[in-house]
């Protein structure tokens, strides 16, 4: 039997970085080399980066891509192996998302994409076309800095596979992994045995198992190899590329790589039989489907993938067979705490500032954000702890250390001084508790910390228009009007984030040092999807690592950092009743944000789900929740709080477009930018569809606890 070792790439790529991706290319072929691969496969577009959006509408990132390519094909490294290289490939004058199959100088095929991710975050049908020709290929006439190398005039271009000595591989783009009628179906039919699949894909909360569950069934019942690459790390956008590359073999996981992790490179391999393969595919049913399956053109390759020994010949210590194992997940909280911090770690090694700043208000959405900011230090301790010489030469540029400096920041809290400044912007309604929560926090992390009152700022914002307009506004609880009252919210809100960059920019510089830095946000999703923030205050920020995380789930990391970061401050985060504390203390009152909003956030997080990801508009919404609900409340009672979401959402949505870059994690974000394309100016009050839900609200039966109780009551 012949063994054969295949490898799949995770690369951190940035988008528009050609040197960059070059080099982690080329370095990744080196490791599957030196580990005895002979295919390699890398993620998709791995060599402009996923994430150029408009940019792969410009001549200069497919003419740069060329370069890029000219330079893999003439390198030492890529001699020997067949590699399967992404970039932009323009087709008769046709921009296509391409896997380009190369091997000792020579290009074999041009495979374009067919099907094409053209929803949620992705929007791949502006920028590429899809491969319409299925089992069909056409000449493509190479440019000339491509030629000069392998000597080639043209090479195929289109929907076929590569034949060697030893088997056949098949190239499955990303999303038609995912599409109801997969091309490695028909491919496998015809003999393919070796399937590659290079991906873009992004981190959500909970997303993994969906993604391991069509990897191992795209086998299971074809028989074959998958290979899976995919990007890890941020790309220069909302999103996080979580790696994970894997193999699997006749519906099994035998490799994986690492979800979250600070590596540039990150290389996995197998040692496989193919005659497994072929074992797997010896069914009655499967053959005679076989035997009546559409043709692919083979491009033939003289090159075997096997090494040619065998298991009676001895000598096969370095061609052990991989065996299946069980796949790794992590539980939602530990994505939390790894995700956003190996986004926030791309993001301020590569914007080269000199670190994050924080407005610490002594609230878990805060201290959420700080933990994650605490948890990427942990990350980095760990990385230099192991020698990674790139970890150690990013922190200690961001540290302000000369690059022949002997400092290795393996103490996590030591390193987190130096990068990270909090700050507790009290005023006069502050509370003792939060102030306190809020130091106690920053002592336990280690975050350069800053305490001030600015209560003379907001006073004398307050003076000003009393002095322009001769009437002074008033709080709700000292007689003023509801107008009055939030104004006086919204000028502390938003002279917190004034005081937020001016303290990002002149910290390092009290400091002794240089540069400046990266004012981070804490609004939740669900605050976020409620409106429930001012703009333009200090959730306006350079960055949100919480954008897109819902409130129950960030309790639920605050819950594991406290035991997994050994850090008992947090346990006061967690039973502190959420509060903005804009409004002043009285013995009657203290402002609440549930209160506030109308609404709790595990039903803010409900009616986010319905909304986006069950795409419902306010009647539909009504009447699944009628199901869901109906048990606790009455129809009349759901229609009140289904219709004052609409609302407040409706009115808030302007908000939306202003958001905070975030890191994207959760389904139901309202991310405006990119994410949740929606207007925002809406009829606020849907006087449609209002009129529907109240009409079918009084109609339906109370089914609700307290109602039963009652008619029981009545009976007896």
């Amino acid at each position: 039997m012949g063994h054969l070792i295949t490898v799949a790439t995770s690369l951190n790529q940035w988008s528009l970085d050609f040197q960059g991706n070059l080099e982690r290319i080329l370095e990744s072929i080196c490791i599957a080399k030196q580990r005895g691969a002979t295919l390699r496969v890398g993620p998709e577009l791995e060599i402009t980066g996923y994430g150029c959006q408009d940019h792969f509408l410009e001549g200069d990132t497919a003419l740069h891509s060329w370069e890029v390519l000219a330079k893999i094909i003439e390198s030492e490294e890529a001699q020997g192996i067949l590699c399967d290289i992404g970039m932009p490939v323009m087709h008769k004058n046709v921009m296509y998302n391409c896997r380009v199959i190369i091997y000792s100088g020579k290009i074999l095929l041009i495979r374009p994409k067919m099907w094409l991710a053209n929803d949620g975050n992705y929007r791949e049908l502006r920028w590429f076309t899809p491969w319409m020709k299925h089992r069909y290929t056409e000449d493509h006439y190479l440019p000339r800095i491509i030629h000069a190398v392998t000597g080639q005039t043209k090479v195929p271009f289109g929907d076929a596979v590569v034949s060697t000595v030893d088997t056949c591989i098949g190239v499955e783009l990303c999303e038609e992994l995912f599409t109801p009628s997969s091309p490695h179906i028909l491919m496998g039919l015809d003999g393919v045995e070796i399937f590659t699949n290079s991906s873009g894909s992004h981190h959500e909360l909970r997303k993994l198992y969906r993604r391991v569950e069509l990897i191992k069934e795209a086998t299971t019942k074809l028989g074959g190899v998958y290979l899976y690459a995919n990007q890890q790390g941020c790309d220069g956008d909302r999103l996080y590329y979580d790696g994970c590359a894997m193999i699997a073999v006749n519906g099994h996981i035998i490799a994986q790589g690492s979800q979250f992790s600070l590596n540039d490179v990150e290389v996995v391999t197998a040692t496989i039989d193919i005659e497994d393969v072929r074992a797997h595919r010896a069914t009655s049913s499967r053959s005679m489907q076989a035997a009546g399956a559409e043709r692919y053109e083979r491009i033939e390759v003289d090159f075997a993938l096997s090494h040619g020994k065998f298991a009676s010949e001895g000598d096969v210590d370095d061609l052990i067979i991989s065996r299946r194992f069980k796949v790794r997940y992590h539980q939602p909280e530990e994505e939390i705490a790894l995700g956003p911090a190996c986004w926030l770690w791309d993001y301020l090694r590569r914007s080269r500032t000199q670190g994050y700043f924080v407005p610490l208000s002594g609230g878990i959405d805060s201290c959420a954000t700080s933990v994650i900011v605490y948890s990427m230090c942990r990350l980095i301790a760990d990385a230099a702890a192991r020698g990674d010489v790139h970890v150690i030469a990013d922190a200690r540029r961001i540290a302000g250390e000369p690059e022949d400096s002997p400092y290795v920041p393996t103490d996590a809290r030591e390193f987190c001084g130096r990068i990270f400044h909090t700050c507790f912007m009290g005023t006069e309604n502050s509370s003792i508790d939060t102030r306190r929560r809020a130091k106690e926090l920053s002592e336990a992390i280690g975050s350069y910390h800053v305490d001030l009152n600015m209560d003379t700022v907001v006073t004398a914002v307050r003076n000003l228009f009393s002095f322009v307009t001769g009437v002074k506004p008033q709080y709700r609880v000292h007689g003023g009007s509801a107008a009055e009252n939030l104004a006086l919210q919204n000028i502390q809100a938003r002279l917190r984030m004034v005081l937020a960059y001016l303290f990002a920019q002149l910290l390092p510089w009290v400091r002794g040092r240089s540069g400046g830095l990266l004012v981070l946000g804490s609004a939740n999703v669900d605050e976020s999807l409620r409106g429930y923030f001012t703009k333009y205050d200090c959730s306006s920020a350079d960055v949100n690592p919480i954008g897109a995380i819902s409130k129950t789930d960030l309790k639920r990391f605050i819950k594991y950092a406290q035991g997994a970061f050994d850090l008992p401050i947090l346990e006061g985060f967690l039973d502190a009743i959420p509060t903005a504390e804009l409004e002043p203390i009285t013995e009657n009152y203290i402002q609440s944000d549930e209160a506030d909003m109308g609404m709790t956030y595990d039903e803010l997080s409900v009616f986010g789900r319905l909304r986006k990801v069950e795409k419902c508009g306010p009647y539909s919404m009504f009447t699944k929740l009628c199901h869901e609900w109906g048990s606790t409340l009455s129809p009349v009672q759901i229609a009140e709080k289904v219709k004052h979401f609409f609302f407040e959402y409706a009115r808030n949505r302007h908000k939306m477009t202003t958001l905070t870059p975030s890191y994207h994690a959760e389904q139901y974000s309202p991310d405006d930018n990119r994410f949740d394309l929606r207007p925002f100016l809406y009829p606020s009050r849907f006087p449609w569809q209002f009129k529907k839900i109240d009409e079918v609200a009084v109609s339906l039966p109370d089914r609700s606890a307290g109602q039963v109780d009652a008619i029981k009551t009545k009976t007896a």
